[in-house]
């Protein structure tokens, strides 16, 4: 009866912690497109153009769309297809009984109400509107309905318009390789192994380039563990290639370039890029890492954001890309494009971010929207991943994990060492997680690399978020009862989070006790660990309880990162940016010595002899 009652109360918790998720819907999923009825009126028309694109190499373009419906009306909207052609064959019946077969069972890739550049629209039934479209390895097409998103009716068809090489390789991402001296090059084509070979030719600036090879991997529908991403949310996502590029001198530019030697000899080129190679693990030098969450991904042209999915997206975007000669790693932990099964959508996250993450690493971490599935051996039971269950995120991005699968991993920058977690698995004590999270802790040698980070995605340690404060405990259900006593132990400096939609700072603290008053200068020993809540990246804020804990030093309801500068191994300075100017909101620094690393503390201390 007791264990009845434990696993209640723990299945309860794992609901509770839950319950903010709804605060948002993906803008594709309002869309009831198998219920689309066909009513294709002579007088309608629309028509798009320019009808070939990225004739001088762009992977992206503007697309002037000029429609007209003889009944138009406020909830009329255009939605944008690839490929472009309709094909009821390919989908399965939405009506087992009597067979029937809906004319379109794929989402758009996204969608633009009729009226939203013609207030007029709705007395005169013509008005154009502006996309912006990315190459996606197809064709695209643009479709005029009526009947709003949940009872669509199909008006008219445009012409289609494609790219001049749909297949080309695009957008590229780096990664830090499993060792510091090694970085990862990841990019997405429609080149098959048995079209193409594909490479990278790279070298120090300069310098001679050589090639490597790079592997190859994909992911199919019957992969997905659930709709929409095995239904209406499917897009064949391409190929996705990793190249390992080693031995790197540290501290060096580096060129490099994606490429395909096609069998025919011919050599398909991506764009030239650069990359400045890690330092050498202990190196004294400055080193700048930005740490977010939740960021997701939103429309340069105004589509799909009526609903204020994920409104800070792109002021993020933009700021790191302003700032981006002043930053040398990015870390955003979890929760990356918010597709929850519309498979397109990765597609525009990793167009999205690519200004970022083909300059220096992108690291990334797992949060619910990537992982979360019932049945599938996530730790959540939750559709929050649309049925994706991790696949995409883990086929296209590159992270040194020793399984893929199991999204925990260390990783070295100078300075730095990064322990990244999983929360979307079990890491209580006992687990096999809890046993890697010890290890990365326990391996880091603090004499060259004092500044030790945690992260995870889930807020395993202190947030004053309002469903955590209801609660009652500040943290995900069970989140930190195994963890802080390894924090205290390895005296891990800062642990990170995202989850929760905006940013707060705790003071140093440890089973619920702050170690002091200070809060804008730390030094001398170090004792207990700042937790810092990063998730206001991009999508919906999230509340505050209105009480603040005494725990609480900074907390703030809007768009931000947090940027960390190690000027040397005794000094670090921390600081939070708002997303939509860039400036400083808050921050503190931390100056100590190696002795204050060894010093023993509460919990964290070496065991000693009485003998000489």
């Amino acid at each position: 009866m007791v264990w009845f009652w434990v696993l209640v109360l723990f299945t309860a918790n794992l609901k509770f912690g839950l319950a903010h998720i709804h605060g948002g819907e993906q803008p594709l999923a309002k869309i009831n497109i198998l219920q689309t009825t066909v009513a294709l009126h002579e007088s309608a028309s629309i028509s798009a153009e320019p009808v070939l694109l990225g004739l001088k190499g762009e992977d992206t373009e503007w697309i002037t769309v000029n429609f007209v419906n003889p009944k138009p009306s406020l909830d009329d909207w255009v939605g944008v297809f690839s490929p472009a052609k309709f094909d009821p064959s390919a989908c399965p019946p939405v009506n087992e009984r009597k067979k029937q077969l809906p004319y379109i069972c794929s989402a758009p890739i996204k969608y633009k109400y009729a009226n939203e550049s013609s207030s007029s629209y709705a007395k005169t039934g013509t008005a154009s509107l502006r996309f912006q479209l990315i190459n996606q390895r197809a064709d695209f097409s643009f479709a005029l309905f009526s009947g709003g998103l949940s009872d669509p009716i199909l008006v008219a068809i445009s012409n289609p318009i494609s790219f001049t090489n749909p297949k080309a390789p695009l957008y590229a991402r780096l990664a830090q390789g499993k060792s510091w001296n090694e970085m990862t090059v990841t990019w997405t084509s429609g080149y098959d192994i048995d079209e193409a070979v594909p490479f990278v030719e790279w070298g120090r600036k300069g310098d001679l380039q050589v090639r490597s090879p790079a592997g190859t991997l994909t992911f199919k529908q019957n992969s997905m563990c659930g709709s929409p991403a095995s239904t209406v949310g499917w897009r064949d996502p391409g190929f996705i290639h990793t190249s390992f590029l080693k031995d790197l001198w540290p501290n060096f530019v580096y060129m490099y370039r994606i490429g395909h030697l096609l069998y025919n000899g011919s050599v398909v080129w991506g764009k030239t890029y650069s990359f400045k190679s890690s330092p050498y693990p202990g190196q004294n030098s400055l080193q700048r890492v930005v740490i977010f969450g939740d960021m997701g991904k939103a429309e340069r042209d105004g589509s799909n954001e009526y609903s204020d999915y994920q409104p800070g997206s792109l002021n993020t975007t933009d700021q790191l890309i302003r700032d981006l000669d002043n930053i040398d790693i990015v870390f955003h932990i979890g929760d990356l494009t918010y597709s929850n099964g519309y498979i397109s959508q990765w597609d525009q996250f990793t167009a999205q971010v690519e200004p970022i993450a083909s300059t220096v690493p992108y690291m990334i971490a797992s949060g619910n929207h990537e992982r979360d599935w019932p049945n599938s051996g996530s730790f959540y039971d939750t559709p929050d991943s649309g049925g994706e269950c991790g696949v995409p995120a883990e086929t296209m991005f590159y992270y040194p994990a020793e399984n893929k699968a199991k999204f925990w991993y260390s990783t070295d920058y100078g300075l730095f060492h990064f322990c990244i977690a999983d929360s979307e698995h079990d890491w209580r004590e006992g687990s096999e997680q809890y046993g890697f999270i010890e290890q990365c802790l326990a391996s880091v040698d603090r004499h060259r690399q004092p500044w030790l980070i945690f992260s995870a995605h889930r807020v395993l340690g202190y947030s004053s978020n309002d469903w955590y404060s209801q609660e009652g405990a500040y943290e995900e259900p069970m989140g930190r009862d195994g963890l802080q006593k390894l924090w205290q132990k390895y005296k891990v400096d800062i642990a990170f989070y995202g989850h929760v939609h905006n940013y707060e700072r705790s003071c140093p603290i440890y089973q619920n006790q702050c170690v002091n008053k200070e809060k804008n200068h730390y030094s001398g020993t170090v004792n207990r660990t700042i937790h810092v809540v990063v998730g206001g990246a991009g999508s919906h804020l999230s509340k505050f309880s209105q009480l603040i804990p005494y725990w609480s030093i900074y907390r703030d309801y809007d768009f931000g990162f947090v940027k960390l500068t190690a000027f040397n191994q005794s000094s670090l300075l921390f600081e939070y940016k708002k997303s939509r100017d860039g400036k400083v909101y808050d921050s503190f620094t931390i100056s100590r010595d190696y002795k204050d690393v060894l010093a023993c503390v509460h919990d964290g201390c070496e065991p000693t002899t009485l003998a000489s």
